[in-house]
């Protein structure tokens, strides 16, 4: 039987006739939704990898390695995804100079980095907002912020009709529900997100991305919206601690099936078939989030027995190297910083650590140099170029 899933309203824009899709309330019924062997063994396997990613925050050296990394990571991805063209290794070159201004594209990911730590301070505060359309409001304002679009009604929900895909919304591939009725449809989006319900935690996040995405609630931005909503839900529903995985690495990837599979929902009414691609793509990239935590884990293990057998060792390169894994590119001005040292003393320093293999000259000058910790690096930016 084939479900229906919404309907069709038609609106005029411009002067054209348009159809656009108005979704019926989460959860699916008429069938109900049904998770046969292949998805239920789907959802055990993700379950299990986020159980083991989650467990190895408590083993790995310091969380706040993995978070910094994991976490620009994930904002690289998802803007890449939007056709920013900068990589991690930009935003953290960025970053170890921050005398001058960003570029539009570091920008975006800054942003998207802003508007994650102020929605998790939100929820983990019990003054704070909870997940709700008010809490998206304002993250979408900080998305938003000093980045391209940021003149589209940056926090708040639109006034007028947009579109994916074609030059109008005539020739468009998707149009989303008109904007008198977003206000009606984020509200029962919302209640959903807090109603008791038997259902995995897992399987209702990735009901509640799909929904998300087709109200497109906003002018600009839905699309990191939708995948920032994803890791805020994994966290309020305890299925991850900390935001360590970079899920947005599997939309990449795959991302013609990923439109595919969200037009399969709204045409044909195939929640299943996106639940097996959605929960595939979380145990997938679990298990690779937990294999580059256990790596770099080794990496800064025996970079450390490499620094410490050093003949000319000295405090300062000790120091440096502890702040390597915050700090994974540095040149001689941001190590005077890190350590309060002379130039002199930072350039003996990194000069060390190149002796010892763990930096690596990076920037082919010979004036303003930077330094990359290589094979930490190598490992990490997997996926972000």
């Amino acid at each position: 039987m084939r479900r229906i899933t919404g309907r069709y309203e038609r609106t005029t824009v411009g002067g054209e006739a348009v159809d656009s899709f108005v979704p019926l309330p989460l959860p699916p019924s008429t069938p109900v939704l049904e998770l046969d062997e292949k998805i239920l063994h789907r959802l055990a396997l993700a379950e299990v990898a986020l159980q083991q990613l989650d467990q190895a925050s408590d083993n790995i050296p310091s969380l706040e390695w993995y978070l910094y990394a994991f976490v620009r990571k994930e904002a690289v991805i998802s803007s890449q995804i939007e056709g920013i063209q900068a990589t991690l290794v930009d935003l953290l070159h960025y970053e170890s100079e921050t005398t001058s201004p960003p570029s539009a594209d570091i920008q975006e990911i800054r942003s998207h980095i802003g508007a994650l730590a102020y929605a998790r301070e939100q929820i983990a505060s019990p003054k704070g907002l909870p997940i709700s359309i008010r809490l998206l409001n304002e993250v979408h304002h900080r998305l938003m912020q000093g980045v391209r679009g940021a003149d589209k009604q940056p926090g708040e929900v639109r006034r007028s009709q947009n579109w994916i895909g074609g030059s109008r919304p005539g020739n468009a591939r998707f149009v989303p529900p008109p904007p008198h009725l977003l206000g009606d449809l984020l509200h029962a989006l919302e209640s959903y997100i807090h109603a008791d319900s038997d259902a995995s935690p897992l399987v209702r996040a990735g009901l509640i991305h799909v929904q998300f995405e087709t109200i497109h609630p906003y002018l600009d931005g839905n699309g990191r919206m939708g995948r920032l909503l994803v890791t805020l839900l994994l966290e309020k529903w305890q299925l991850l601690r900390s935001p360590l995985l970079y899920f947005s690495l599997h939309f990449k990837r795959h991302r013609a099936e990923y439109y595919r599979r969200l037009d399969a929902v709204r045409v044909e009414g195939d929640w299943e078939g996106w639940l097996d691609f959605f929960l595939d793509g979380v145990a997938t990239i679990a298990e690779e989030a937990l294999a580059t935590a256990r790596e770099l884990s080794q990496t800064v293990q025996e970079d450390r027995e490499r620094v410490l057998h050093l003949e000319t060792i000295s405090v300062a390169a000790l120091r440096l190297f502890d702040a390597l894994p915050d700090h994974p590119i540095v040149t001689a001005k941001s190590v005077m910083r890190l350590l309060g040292v002379s130039k002199p003393t930072a350039g003996r320093t990194i000069d060390l650590l190149v002796e010892a293999g763990v930096l690596v000259e990076s920037s082919g000058r010979r004036r303003d140099r930077w330094y990359a910790y290589g094979r930490y690096l190598d490992r990490l930016r997997t996926g972000t170029e």
